[in-house]
């Protein structure tokens, strides 16, 4: 697949991230803008030695079937701090040298983290979508911003999670009886189809599949 590089740097002072942040909103698409989807990657990221490295995974799995077809992952000096609202720029850098290692392009990207379910409605999945001009969907365990009601009961139901009047992602319940995952828009995604993906990856565990191997592959014992 075509090498992926980011087309600003990284080496920002929160200020300078956080105003990146407003201007890259702006290019984000929130309508579908792919046909068929033939592989699926997730996306994760752990870290090694004290939070000394970042290591980022990618897994791309056939779709429908979610089987495994290809994994990567790559590691580097994490250089940017913990700053929530800022996490991309920490993790962004390690998550581009795993998909430069991809050889099956993927069609749509799952990514743990926001989407648009952000303050600055750029999480790592918008950010990390309009860098490589991949369709892509926030997969998150945790509400960063928003408000929203109890998410339904039954497995696929969802209530909207809204900020300042704006609908900006969905509170999903996967599956029955364990707490609701965050799914936003990320990139070239509308949110009914970031649903409709996200459950289809679904198997028995709360977790799609996509997000699932790239969270064992992460965050697992060292490969």
């Amino acid at each position: 697949m075509a090498k992926h590089h980011a087309p600003h740097p990284w080496q920002l002072t929160p200020t300078e991230a956080i105003q990146l942040q407003k201007q890259l909103a702006t290019q984000v698409i929130y309508s579908d803008q792919f046909t068929q989807v033939n592989y699926v990657a997730g996306v994760d990221v752990g870290f090694e030695k004290n939070n000394q490295i970042t290591r980022a995974a990618v897994a791309v799995l056939s779709y429908p079937e979610l089987e495994l077809v290809e994994y990567a992952i790559a590691r580097r000096p994490t250089e940017f701090p913990y700053i929530p609202g800022l996490l991309s720029f920490r993790e962004i850098p390690s998550v581009l040298d795993a998909l430069n290692k991809i050889k099956q392009a993927p069609d749509l990207l799952l990514c743990d983290g926001q989407g648009i379910a952000h303050p600055r409605r750029l999480g790592i999945a918008a950010h990390l979508g309009i860098i490589c001009d991949l369709p892509s969907i926030g997969v998150g365990k945790s509400r960063l911003v928003g408000r929203h009601e109890a998410a339904p009961e039954n497995k696929g139901g969802w209530t909207a999670l809204i900020d300042h009047g704006e609908t900006i992602g969905a509170v999903l319940r996967t599956r029955i009886g364990v707490k609701p995952l965050y799914i936003s828009s990320g990139h070239k995604v509308c949110l009914e189809t970031a649903i409709k993906y996200v459950m289809a990856c679904i198997t028995r565990y709360k977790l799609p599949e996509t997000t699932r191997w790239a969270h064992r592959l992460a965050s697992g014992p060292a490969l």
